[in-house]
C-alpha cells in the first residue's frame, strides 16, 4: 500500500519539511479513503485526516533516533 510515499527520515531525506509531510499525508489519506478528491460532504473529514497524519508524521520524524546519524554528520565530506 502507498508504494509512492517516499522515506522522509534522515539521512535518506535530510531536508524533508512540512510540505513533504503534507504531501505524504495527502497520498496516504487518498489511498486509505479511496478518494482522490472527496465530495463536498466529505471534505472536512478528509482535510482533518490529512492534517492529523501530517502532524503525526512531523512528530514521528522529530522523535526518531537514527543509529549512526550523529557520527555520519560529524564526518568531513570528501
Amino acid at each position: 500500500m502507498c508504494r509512492n510515499i517516499k522515506t522522509l527520515r534522515p539521512p535518506v531525506t535530510p531536508d524533508a519539511d512540512e510540505d513533504d509531510f503534507h504531501a505524504a499525508a495527502l497520498q496516504y489519506v487518498r489511498k486509505v479513503s479511496g478518494f482522490r478528491a472527496p465530495a463536498a460532504h466529505n471534505r472536512e473529514a478528509f482535510d482533518r485526516a490529512v492534517e492529523a497524519v501530517t502532524e503525526a508524521t512531523a512528530q514521528l520524524l522529530g522523535e526518531l533516533e537514527v543509529r549512526g546519524a550523529a557520527a555520519r554528520a560529524a564526518q568531513p565530506a570528501g
